[in-house]
Parts: C-alpha cells; structure tokens; sequence
C-alpha cells in the first residue's frame, strides 16, 4: 500500500506567501490603501483578484510577474524532500492543497524542476485574460463554517481518498504538512495511523495543541522545522 504525502503550499513547500510575493512585481513593491482596504475576512481570493486587476492596470506583463514568483524561496530542505518523492513514485503518491492559484503553483513548480513529485494540484483556479490581466477564481463552494469561502481543505482531502479507493487505491498512511490555520479542518479526517506535521512556531502547531486531548484528532501530531524533518518521517512511514 502506499504513502499520500499532503502539502500545503505557502510557508510549508515555499518559505513566504505567494499571494503577497507577486507585490514584488510592481515599481514601488506596494499596494495602495484602495486595494488592501478592499480585504474582507474570509474573502482572500475576492481580495487578490483586485491585487491582480491593480497589478494589470500598472501595465505589469505577465513575464514580468512569472519572473517575480520563480524567485520566491523554496523552505528549507523542502527540495531534497520533493526529490526523494519524484524518486519514489511507486510507493508515495503526493498532493497540495492550497489557498494560492493554479498559475503561481505551476510557475514555480516548474522553475524548479520538481513539477513531477506533485500528482495533483487542488487551489483557486486562475488565468491571464486577453488584456493580459490574471483573473483568479474560488476553488468551489463549501457549507464549512471554519473555512475560507473559497475552500475547504477537509472536503478536499476526502473527496480525492474515495476517489483513490474508487479507483482501488488505498493509502497505509497519510502524512499532512501544513502551517495555516486553514490547514485544521482537514486534520479532523485523519485516522489513527496518519501523521499531521505543522510547522513549529506557525498557527496550525498552536491550534492543534488546543485539540490534542480532543476526540476530533486521531491522527500523529510531529512538529517540523525543515523539509527535512518531514522527509524523515516520511521515509520512516513507508518502512513501518
């Protein structure tokens, strides 16, 4: 049986926020009070399709921003560990699930040359217009009162494993990387024998401290600070 490896993508895989790294992009590397007091909570992707529509009316190309976030940093060891992953696809199949964009995560995935580690990608989708203006959408709607509108990774992760078992694909373990709040309500569809890693200082690890005498959490909780904690996990996964 295999190993699913479960990423999320902003402070876990990559070391910043891709969403507020395309600023880089723009002369002054600001956003004027207009755009940023335009958020709503809960409302982020609405919010970054008026960063992206700000960045488009600055004439910025889409070149010019794909060039911006292929310079975003990868956290560390998280490309030693993508490696071992592409090196080991029999036995370990892996996914993000992500409050980004489909382009963003494209773009940098194949800057790096590690594309092939990630099976499927599920996030907001987007796409550059005609004017040359990216457009981003909600990944799709949700009744989940703890999620963002846009996206529920609980419902995500358990539509994709009983797609797998449909397909007859089960999974002996299942290790979830994450850092966000918005990483919580995925770990409550955990089993016993699978693995939540948050990382150590961000708000998953805090949220998750309040939760560990809680019923709603059956899964492992192993706090991780680099790629590399995750990849030893992983490796002590596949050979239990």
């Amino acid at each position: 049986m295999k190993t699913l490896m479960v990423f999320d993508f902003d402070h876990t895989v990559v070391d910043d926020n891709s969403d507020t790294w395309v600023i880089k992009c723009l002369p002054g590397q600001t956003l004027p009070d207009s755009v940023k007091n335009s958020y709503r909570k809960g409302h982020w992707t609405e919010f970054m399709g008026s960063v992206m529509n700000y960045i488009g009316d600055q004439k910025v190309s889409p070149e010019r921003v794909r060039s911006v976030m292929e310079t975003i940093p990868f956290t560390a060891g998280m490309t030693d560990l993508l490696t071992f992953i592409s090196d080991h696809k029999s036995t370990v199949d892996c996914i993000v699930i992500s409050d980004s964009n489909t382009v963003f995560i494209d773009w940098i995935l194949h800057a790096s040359g590690l594309q092939a580690a990630v099976d499927q990608v599920f996030t907001n989708p987007a796409k550059f217009n005609e004017l040359g203006y990216m457009e981003v959408q909600c990944y799709h709607s949700h009744d989940c009162a703890r999620c963002p509108v846009n996206l529920c990774k609980r419902r995500v992760l358990e539509r994709y494993l009983s797609e797998q078992c449909d397909g007859g694909v089960e999974y002996e373990r299942v290790l979830y990387a994450g850092d966000g709040g918005n990483d919580l309500c995925p770990t409550s569809c955990l089993r016993g024998r699978d693995v939540v890693m948050p990382r150590k200082g961000f708000t998953l690890e805090r949220l998750l401290a309040k939760l560990e005498d809680n019923a709603s959490l059956s899964a492992k909780v192993i706090a991780w600070t680099s790629g590399t904690d995750i990849l030893q996990e992983l490796k002590a996964s596949m050979q239990s």
